[in-house]
């Protein structure tokens, strides 16, 4: 079994979607897209002898050939190379939420080196692809810094509740009703007066497929119907609950869906799942789907809320970030997010009025006030 090494750099700006970067991986990538090693080379800003000296390198640490020399063809991988290229993709988009709140900690810890006026905030959050692009966005903005940690929506509301987080994050669609899913899953982590909203995102989930959806899959019953090969999230997701909700709705039982109990650990994870062939459909976000060019099948609207003790509101991170929030330059950059929107950003919410579950006990009226109303007199002395 091969032996992996992590390692990491400084610089001054990232590239948008950049996990771990590896250089046989990118050496095969050019060479799939540009069709020959000078392109390939041109590419990477090499020269042609070293792009070649890499390679043949590279097949004596792997011991497979990797590319596939025919006299008047374009380079192409070999099947090994191939499969090699495709499973690491796998990998990284399984791990990339710990991959995000790895890098998340080291950019947090280095900038309390270099700029001690710095604000840093703990979040466990649901993953969404906006929440990498607000923790860029607030470093540079507000000073900012995000210490994320991608984990279920249950288990990030947990975690704020045992003082492990400032704030959590957390998916739902508007006001589901009270006997839902989605509310037997949060009403008991959730208590008015002691959380306090805070307004981010909607976004749209529903059904990734393969490209130009050759299955014809327009919603669950046919999914099922069909024994679609299903890959689903992990217990304890928002996304899981939000998938029983509809199936529930539907009249589908989970057992009906043949791939039900296989999980991956995001959203980013299930499209490549597809984009690989490994599974035919699964529930996840619009902005996974559109980013490996998959076709998508809208189900469900969300809400995605920020949510912190009504104590933490008022601390200076707290404030920054919701004034980051609130600025127009964040929310055009929201907006360029496939799938997703502004949806009251960076207010304040009132837990019952977002997600009506609880109701208030009914005042007892005092006894001469309940009189008067019964019988329309103020009741006199005796």
């Amino acid at each position: 079994m091969r032996k992996i090494e992590l390692s990491y750099q400084l610089s001054a700006q990232r590239e948008r979607g950049t996990l771990i970067r590896n250089q046989l991986m990118d050496l095969l990538q050019a060479v799939r897209a540009q069709g020959s090693i000078s392109g390939a080379a041109r590419c990477l800003s090499l020269s042609y002898r070293h792009v070649w000296g890499l390679l043949k390198e590279w097949e004596q640490t792997v011991g497979q050939d990797l590319i596939v020399w025919e006299r008047g063809q374009s380079a192409q991988l070999t099947p090994f190379a191939d499969k090699l290229l495709w499973t690491e993709r796998l990998a990284q988009a399984r791990l990339a939420p710990q991959i995000e709140a790895l890098r998340a900690e080291l950019e947090r810890t280095l900038a309390l080196a270099f700029d001690e006026a710095s604000h840093v905030l703990s979040l466990y959050a649901s993953h969404d692809d906006a929440l990498p692009l607000l923790m860029d966005h607030a470093t540079g903005a507000a000073r900012l810094h995000l210490d994320i940690r991608f984990c279920g929506s249950v288990d990030a509301i947990r975690a704020l509740n045992e003082g492990r987080s400032v704030l959590a994050g957390f998916h739902v669609r508007e006001k589901p009703p009270a006997d839902s899913l989605s509310a037997q899953a949060y009403r008991g982590l959730l208590q008015p007066g002691q959380h306090k909203l805070i307004g981010f995102a909607r976004r749209t989930q529903g059904l990734i497929v393969a490209p130009g959806n050759p299955m014809k899959i327009d919603g669950l019953p046919r999914a099922a119907l069909w024994r679609a090969r299903f890959v689903n999230r992990a217990l304890g997701t928002g996304t899981r609950v939000l998938l029983d909700e509809l199936l529930d709705e539907a009249g589908v039982a989970p057992e009906q869906l043949n791939g039900y109990e296989r999980s991956e650990l995001s959203h980013a994870a299930v499209a490549q799942a597809i984009a690989n062939g490994s599974a035919d459909v699964g529930l996840g976000t619009e902005a996974s789907a559109r980013r490996l060019g998959l076709g998508f099948v809208p189900l469900a609207q969300e809400n995605y809320h920020l949510v912190c003790l009504k104590s933490a509101l008022e601390q200076p991170a707290v404030r920054a970030l919701r004034e980051v929030l609130a600025t127009p330059a964040w929310q055009a950059l929201l907006s360029g997010t496939p799938g997703c929107a502004p949806q009251r950003s960076g207010e304040v919410l009132s837990l019952r009025d977002a997600l009506p579950w609880w109701k208030l006990p009914p005042r007892r009226m005092p006894a001469r006030k309940a009189a008067t109303s019964a019988t329309g007199r103020t009741p006199t002395r005796p």
